[in-house]
């Protein structure tokens, strides 16, 4: 009897030791995909090129030559590659704003063969995963990235603010969008923003206040809606 007890107590232990086990998650892939920068490999459905870094696919050596032959060409057309870089990623911004996400996700993995290292490259593939695939933890590792990498846009960390109040973080994004304020004080959208992340965190004066910096700014067309919605939320004079 006691021996069975014994065997019972090593088997109970052994399935609580497996439960247990399977409560964690197995360590995520990571993947290097420019010197020093490593990011979590994910995979979405969707063609290879609109998925952030080409979906991490390894390329075939007549994948690679036809990458090749584009940035050649396009630095060749633009006359450098930093004129090259530039024009691609304009013309993937422009299709964020007119909500065509996936020519935004093709322009930017174009970006990508050109200046992988640039700041811009990771800020637009976080709107892509945000906005395209709804994955709230590549875009937050993404925009961690791009605070990280050179050439930082002046709208970066108001647009990871932005993400952070979807996320319905907003004490983290009030972190990150009084930093937005400080470094682009004349920038509508991170005052805007700012606005919104001080009202859910229960300070309505101080919303205001923000709002009322956001409407000194110029507001882009794109947050006029929004700064008019905090405004009323937080009954701003």
């Amino acid at each position: 009897m006691r021996s069975f007890g014994n065997h019972l107590a090593q088997t109970l232990r052994a399935i609580a030791f497996v439960t247990l086990a399977s409560t964690f998650p197995a360590a995520a892939e990571t993947v290097e995909v420019a010197p020093g920068v490593q990011v979590t490999k994910r995979n979405y459905t969707a063609p290879l090129n609109e998925q952030p870094f080409f979906g991490f696919a390894a390329k075939s050596p007549e994948q690679k030559a036809e990458d090749d032959k584009f940035v050649t060409a396009i630095v060749g057309a633009t006359g450098s590659r930093e004129k090259a870089f530039e024009e691609t990623t304009k013309r993937a911004w422009i299709a964020i704003q007119a909500g065509k996400v996936r020519e935004a996700a093709v322009r930017f993995n174009q970006a990508f063969l050109i200046s992988p290292d640039q700041s811009t490259i990771y800020h637009g593939f976080a709107v892509i995963a945000q906005a395209r695939f709804n994955d709230f933890d590549a875009a937050d590792e993404l925009f961690k990235i791009a605070l990280k990498q050179p050439n930082p846009v002046k709208a970066l960390k108001a647009d990871y603010g932005r993400l952070l109040l979807i996320a319905k973080r907003p004490r983290d994004a009030q972190e990150v969008l009084d930093q937005a304020v400080k470094e682009t004080p004349d920038f509508s959208d991170a005052w805007t923003n700012l606005a919104w992340a001080r009202f859910q965190n229960g300070d309505a004066a101080a919303a205001c206040a923000a709002a009322e910096e956001a409407a000194k700014k110029r507001p882009s067309n794109n947050s006029i809606s929004d700064l008019t919605a905090v405004r009323n939320v937080a009954q701003c004079k």
